[in-house]
């Protein structure tokens, strides 16, 4: 039987982008089965000790971007290390992956995520604007009408449920891969989840 992976995501987050490809790539080498999980960092954060970039200390802000050009570097990934466009709110994009899930399975919603977060860190474009969300569709191959129905209840109703399984799992930041019941945040610990998924074969 598959083993299944919880990825807990954001689709505005930088570090859900750097290990993006590279966690679909071992997951898919592996024969995985994703549970593709967008979550609302807006009520994990307060839960969990966390706190939204403009309210962290200087020198962390200051670090962050050191490291996100030291592995944008590693790891050979193009990133805009101040876009355009955020902060954004990612939510209406978040709920766009779901409805993709929903509709087309996880290999689409997969797909949309990468484009996703590639559109905010690679090419400075507004995630937040529906004109782009209907581009990124099309770019992808997905049928226009997922953008009105990531706006139905149901979607809403799943991403409230992807966020309060994230609480309720201890997860606090994006991303985190869940094997079984182990946590691995981060993308520099996409190492630790190929060496739990090796064990498990």
């Amino acid at each position: 039987m598959a083993i299944t992976i919880d990825y807990f995501l954001a689709p505005q987050s930088p570090w859900t982008y750097l290990g993006h490809a590279r966690f679909t790539a071992m997951a898919h080498d592996a024969g995985a089965q994703v549970r593709v999980l967008p979550v609302d960092l807006g009520q994990v954060f307060p839960v969990s000790g966390g706190l939204p970039l403009a309210r962290r200390a200087p020198q962390r802000q200051a670090y962050r971007l050191v490291e996100l050009r030291r592995f944008s570097t590693h790891l050979g990934v193009p990133l805009v290390l101040q876009p355009r466009f955020f902060p954004v709110a990612a939510d209406d994009a978040a709920r766009l992956i779901i409805a993709v899930d929903l509709a087309d399975g996880t290999e689409a919603a997969m797909r949309l995520t990468g484009a996703l977060l590639a559109a905010v860190w690679a090419q400075e474009r507004d995630i937040a604007d529906a004109a782009v969300l209907s581009a990124l569709l099309a770019e992808t191959g997905l049928p226009a009408q997922r953008l009105a129905q990531s706006r139905e209840p149901a979607v809403q109703d799943r991403y409230d449920s992807n966020t309060r399984l994230a609480i309720d799992a201890g997860v606090f930041g994006a991303p985190t891969y869940r094997v079984g019941e182990e946590l691995f945040w981060g993308q520099d610990r996409l190492e630790f989840v190929q060496r739990r998924l090796q064990a498990a074969q």
